[in-house]
């Protein structure tokens, strides 16, 4: 009888302290969490917008940082968006000057092209079609070189100073091209500035800070839907 009990009393404790090191589920499923490992995070891939445009885009009389592609950039940078903004303005650019130069500014990735050129042109009384067809080849090459580029095609207009037929030429081109290339669209970049004294350079064409300001929310409606 007595080695019965010591036998049952020893079985007892076995299985008391078996029990105890299990644990509960809830412990077992703590312990499981724990020991997998935390995926490591993925480098954020920061991707490119080019504006590539004339001294609108260039900030022309004005600190790089109060041109409307940095002002695009804080915007973004608020956001937390993953994009790095590049300005490829350069002042007195034509379109048939934007078409030899953007062969080497595709030497690096492009991910959204904002296009802003012409405005030089309808200055210069280049005829229209002319423009359409130099910015259409800058269309072309920038898709070819990077299929899945995304493209904002900035409108412009020109003073009915410049002859109403003209004018009027001048300013169907971009909604053309805008429509035949199923590009994004700002109908036109200078809306609110053009004309405004205030908002312009004693030039009476290049935008002021605050003017640029006015540029990049223009601009920002349209972009934020592509971005």
């Amino acid at each position: 009888m007595r080695t019965y009990l010591n036998f049952f009393f020893i079985s007892f404790f076995v299985l008391l302290a078996s029990g105890c090191n299990n644990g509960s589920p809830e412990e077992k499923s703590a312990a499981v969490q724990q020991s997998v490992p935390a995926e490591e995070k993925k480098p954020v891939v920061m991707k490119s917008i080019l504006f590539f445009g004339n001294s609108l885009t260039a900030g022309y009389g004005l600190q790089p940082s109060e041109a409307f592609p940095a002002l695009i950039q804080k915007k973004i940078d608020s956001l937390n968006l993953p994009y790095k903004v590049i300005n490829a303005g350069l002042s007195g650019e034509t379109s048939a000057g934007g078409k030899s130069r953007i062969d080497w500014l595709l030497k690096q990735p492009v991910d959204v092209l904002v296009l802003e050129l012409g405005a030089n042109d309808g200055l210069r009384g280049i005829p229209p079609p002319s423009t359409k067809d130099n910015l259409q080849a800058i269309i072309d090459k920038v898709k070819a070189k990077y299929p899945e580029v995304k493209i904002v095609l900035a409108g412009m207009e020109i003073p009915p100073s410049m002859g109403g037929s003209y004018a009027a030429q001048f300013r169907v081109v971009f909604r053309q091209l805008a429509e035949k290339n199923n590009l994004a669209f700002i109908p036109f970049l200078l809306e609110g500035v053009a004309g405004e004294r205030s908002l312009n350079q004693g030039d009476g064409v290049h935008p002021t800070a605050k003017g640029q300001e006015i540029l990049a929310k223009n601009t920002w409606e349209v972009l934020k839907d592509v971005l």
